[in-house]
C-alpha cells in the first residue's frame, strides 16, 4: 500500500516552491526546490511524485486565485485551498522564505492543522467577477462624480433648483458652464466625459449581470430569484451575496455565516470580565458591504409595495419565501425602532440589523436550495 504525500505549495505569479511531508508524525518533510508557475512544470512535478505515495496537496488563497486548484484537479490531485489567516504561527518565529513556507504548510497540512476555505464553482466565480467589476466602476463614478462637483464649485458655478447628477444637470453644464481660458475649457470636457463615460461602464456591465443570472446553473438562479423577496434586495444585491457566499447550505446556523461577513462583534473576554468591541470586519468586505447598504431601508415601516411587489410578482416566488422576508420587515424594522429608543447611532443600529439580516438571507437561501435538491432528485 502506497503511503500518502502532504504536499505544501508557495505560490507566486511566476514561481512555487514545493514541499513534501510524508505520511505519520515521524514523516520526512524536505522541500521539493522551486518551479515556474506554469502548467507544465506543475505536471511535471505531479507526474514524479505519485512514484513515491498517494498526493495531497495545498496552497494558501492569494491574488493567484485558484488556478492551480482547477489545475491539480484536472491532473486528478487532491487539493485544498487555505485561509491564510488560521495557519497557526509560533512567536519565536523570525524568518521567512518560500521554502520554509512551503515545509511549514506541508507539516500542518499533515498535522490536520489547516482550514480550507470554499472554493467557487467555475460559474459562481465569474458572476462573482462581474459584480465585483460592477462595484469598482461605482467607486469609479463616485470619485469622477466628485472631481466634477468640486471643480464647478472651485469656480463659482452652481445650478439653481437641478437636482445633481441627473440629465438636466448634465445638460446645464454643457450649455451654461463655459470659461474664458480654452485650458479650463479642456479640464471641464474632461472631467464630463469621465463622468459619463463611467455612466456606460455601469450600464453596460448591469445588462451583463442581467444576462450572467439568466444563463447560470439553476441552483445560483433560483436562490438569487428567492433573496430578491426581501426588501431592498435587487437583482445585483442578491447576485453579490450568493456569488460572494456560495452554497449558504455548507453553513450548519447562521451565527456561523454572520462570523463569515465579520460583522459579527470581537471580544476579549478572561475569567468573569467580558468586553465586547467593533465588529470584526474579519469576513467577506463585499457581502458585508451590500448587506449594510440593505440593512439602512428597514427603519421605514413593513410594506410590500413599488418596486419590491413588483418583483416578487413577476420572479413568482413561493409562500414560504414571501412569509420570510415579511417576517423579515417586522423584526428587523422592530429592532430598529429598539436600538433608536436605547439612544444607539444610526451606524451602530444599521450594522447591527445587517447582521440579523444575514439570518433571514441564511433561511430563505437553504429553504430554496433544499426544495432544489428535491426538485432535482
Amino acid at each position: 500500500m502506497k503511503k500518502r504525500l502532504y504536499v505544501g505549495l508557495d505560490v507566486h505569479a511566476e514561481t512555487i516552491a514545493a514541499a513534501v511531508a510524508e505520511g505519520g508524525r515521524d514523516g520526512e518533510v524536505r522541500s521539493l526546490g522551486t518551479i515556474p508557475n506554469r502548467l507544465e512544470a506543475i505536471r511535471e512535478l505531479v507526474r514524479k511524485l505519485p512514484q513515491q505515495g498517494d498526493l495531497r496537496a495545498c496552497f494558501e488563497a492569494g491574488p493567484t486565485g485558484y488556478c492551480l486548484y482547477w489545475q491539480l484537479t484536472q491532473l486528478e490531485v487532491e487539493c485544498e485551498v487555505i485561509a491564510p489567516s488560521l495557519i497557526p504561527k509560533k512567536a519565536s518565529e523570525r524568518i521567512k522564505t518560500d521554502r520554509r513556507d512551503a515545509e511549514k504548510l506541508a507539516r500542518c497540512y499533515r498535522a490536520g492543522n489547516l482550514t480550507a476555505v470554499a472554493v467557487p464553482s467555475p460559474e459562481q466565480e465569474a458572476l462573482r467577477d462581474l459584480v465585483r467589476a460592477r462595484e469598482a466602476a461605482k467607486k469609479d463614478q463616485l470619485k469622477a462624480r466628485h472631481r466634477l462637483s468640486k471643480f464647478l464649485l472651485c469656480h463659482g458655478q452652481k445650478p439653481e433648483g437641478i437636482k445633481s447628477w441627473t440629465q438636466k444637470f448634465l445638460d446645464w453644464i454643457k450649455t451654461h458652464v463655459h470659461f474664458p481660458h480654452k485650458a479650463q475649457e479642456v479640464a471641464l470636457l474632461n472631467y464630463l466625459h469621465e463622468v459619463e463615460h463611467v455612466a456606460q461602464r455601469i450600464q453596460h456591465l448591469e445588462q451583463a449581470i442581467d444576462e450572467a443570472v439568466r444563463e447560470a446553473p439553476a441552483e445560483l438562479r433560483v436562490v438569487i430569484e428567492a433573496l430578491q423577496a426581501l426588501r431592498d434586495a435587487a437583482q445585483t444585491t442578491a447576485a453579490t451575496i450568493v456569488s460572494e457566499s456560495g452554497t449558504l447550505s455548507r453553513f450548519a446556523n447562521p451565527r456561523q455565516l454572520m462570523g463569515y461577513s465579520g460583522l459579527v462583534a470581537s471580544e476579549h473576554s478572561s475569567g468573569g470580565r467580558v468586553q465586547r468591541g467593533p465588529i470584526t470586519k474579519s469576513g467577506n468586505a463585499h457581502l458585508r458591504r451590500v448587506l449594510v447598504e440593505s440593512a439602512w431601508s428597514y427603519h421605514h415601516r413593513p410594506n410590500v409595495t413599488g418596486f419590491l411587489l413588483r418583483r416578487q410578482k413577476s420572479l413568482a416566488l413561493g409562500e414560504e419565501v414571501k412569509a420570510i422576508a415579511w417576517k423579515a420587515q417586522h423584526r428587523l424594522n422592530k429592532r430598529y425602532k429598539t436600538l433608536a429608543a436605547k439612544g444607539k447611532n444610526k451606524n451602530q443600529m444599521v450594522t447591527a440589523i445587517a447582521r440579523e439580516l444575514l439570518g433571514f438571507v441564511w433561511a430563505i437561501a437553504t429553504h430554496t436550495e433544499k426544495r432544489q435538491a428535491a426538485a432535482a432528485c
